[in-house]
């Protein structure tokens, strides 16, 4: 099979793995109406997705230097079935969703990395890169379509139909995984590393590092974007005269995220015409920026908020593929899993606390004003703005890295295709 296919059908199952992903953030009013949420308990539940990702993605990828990825995909995509379906058919309230949300965010941890994984696998060479680009690029497809898909089946049916429908589509990646996807490539046991939960020579690697930790401050700013996005468009769009131009939230959701493909794209396409971190540090710094200003802009006119929103939007995905090329081509040799494993648990980490940063901020500042949405922004961009710093910081020297010292001492390993 060649790498452009493995890469198509790798983006088709992300694709459809993701159905589900957007689906609260995208009827947050609504629930925040019929379960009586606070700000604060709205942001836990976003949050608790991406807790549930930080919390197994460490074992789910690293897993896979030992383990075919393909496997673990399966097992994501099945349980991004279930949690769906439980979501539709059980959840009532904080708790129940608390739960549901939880589990679909480990179903995520074993569907995204371990397909990067199972991608780097296939794709070696100097287009890897691009092949990486195209896949990080079509989490923002599957983002997308879960926006927009929530909010029309929602206005249709109901939102539990919604939720009906992301269990529908991990059914899909399972079966496409299933059918198409080839083995992933394992490394051979060695030494005393017989597992593939041995960070050491991530963490002795300073240039990994780099990327790793810039990844988080992407993380941090993104997906308390991601999670509050419909939100602030409804909050918008209420100081709106009624006869004013609009769309719905979700519908403006869904072209801010579909902008992220070829805003991803073009990015690394840049990176790799004018060096990786000069990129990265420029587009980080103009997209935290513009996302301190964004929020303070409620009350202008909505056709404004919504252009300067999908001008963010560019922006704060135009690094993402980046960041993560970057991290595959920094690994240290035999351990991809591991770097990636690292690489997403930081990140998703600071897409946990983000949200839930997010929803306490617009809680102390007075909610339903523009202040406390203003504050809100500020507290995204002053994560993203991080991202530069870490990157100089770990760029510059693995004098800061106190694990530098342990390379010497891991045993060799090397990659061999997966067999039986």
């Amino acid at each position: 099979m060649s790498p452009s296919r493995i890469t198509l059908a790798l983006c088709l199952v992300e694709i459809l793995g993701l159905a589900g992903i957007a689906t609260f953030p995208a009827l947050l009013p609504i629930f925040a109406a019929e379960w009586r949420l606070s700000n604060t308990e709205a942001g836990w539940i976003s949050a608790v997705y991406y807790a549930g990702y930080m919390i197994s993605v460490p074992l789910l990828v690293s897993v896979t230097d030992r383990l075919d990825a393909r496997r673990v995909v399966l097992s994501g995509a099945l349980g991004g079935a279930v949690s769906a379906a439980g979501f539709a058919f059980l959840a009532d309230g904080f708790w129940s969703a608390m739960l549901f949300r939880f589990l679909a965010g480990i179903s995520l941890a074993g569907i995204y990395m371990p397909g990067l994984k199972l991608l780097g696998d296939h794709t070696e060479g100097s287009l890897q890169s691009r092949y990486v680009s195209f896949y990080t690029a079509s989490f923002s497809i599957g983002l997308s379509l879960s926006y927009l898909l929530a909010g029309e089946i929602s206005a249709l049916l109901n939102w539990r139909w919604a939720f009906g429908l992301s269990a529908v589509c991990a059914m899909g990646a399972l079966l496409l995984a299933a059918c198409v996807l080839p083995r992933g490539v394992t490394r051979a046991p060695s030494g005393s590393a017989r597992f593939g939960l041995d960070f050491r020579p991530v963490l002795a690697a300073a240039n990994a590092l780099a990327y790793i930790f810039c990844y988080a401050a992407h993380m941090w700013e993104l997906f308390s974007l991601r999670s509050w996005i419909v939100a602030f468009l409804t909050y918008s769009a209420n100081l709106q005269p009624a006869d004013g131009f609009r769309f719905s939230a979700t519908q403006l959701a869904f072209a801010i995220g579909l902008i992220g493909l070829p805003a991803s794209i073009a990015g690394n396409e840049l990176a790799r015409k004018f060096g990786r971190k000069k990129t990265i540090t420029l587009i980080m710094s103009m997209s935290a920026l513009l996302c301190a200003v964004i929020g303070f802009t409620p009350s202008l006119p909505y056709a404004l908020v919504a252009a300067l929103c999908i001008v963010h939007g560019i922006t704060v995905v135009g690094d993402s593929a980046a960041l993560t090329a970057g991290a595959v081509a920094a690994a240290p040799a035999g351990y991809r899993g591991a770097t990636l494993a690292l690489h997403s648990t930081f990140g998703f980490g600071a897409a946990f606390f983000g949200p839930l940063a997010v929803g306490m901020v617009l809680d102390f500042f007075s909610p339903g004003m523009t202040i406390a949405w203003g504050m809100a922004y500020v507290t995204m961009s002053v994560g993203c703005a991080l991202g530069p710093i870490f990157l100089l910081l770990f760029s510059r020297s693995g004098q800061l890295n106190p694990f530098s010292r342990q390379k010497e001492q891991l045993p060799d390993t090397h990659e061999r295709p997966l067999h039986g």
